[in-house]
């Protein structure tokens, strides 16, 4: 039943054009140069450290490893990560995947 709902709301969406971000759980990332990265749709924060930030999302973890890393601003919708940021990595939900 679950699954037919979201079936029904993603041909929705495709149909209204809406992108995925505002009609599902889907993560947005928006990189601004070296030094901003800001994750909406996101679910918490994992790991906090001036080098290594880890965040849940519904389809998985985004890594983000740099120096001098900050959390700026936090709300129920985004995080801003805000540093010298060297690498991003995402660890898929196979689960999430798979639907």
């Amino acid at each position: 039943m679950l699954q037919r709902k979201r079936k029904k709301a993603s041909k929705l969406s495709r149909l209204l054009e809406i992108p995925n971000e505002v009609s599902g759980n889907e993560p947005k990332v928006v990189i601004t140069g070296f030094n901003e990265l800001i994750i909406e749709n996101y679910k918490g924060i994992l790991e906090y450290e001036d080098f290594y930030v880890r965040v849940n999302t519904y389809i998985g973890i985004i890594n983000i490893n740099g120096f001098n890393l900050e959390l700026k601003q936090m709300s129920d919708e985004a995080v801003c990560v805000k540093g010298k940021i060297e690498s991003i990595d995402i660890e898929t939900n196979m689960e999430e995947e798979e639907r």
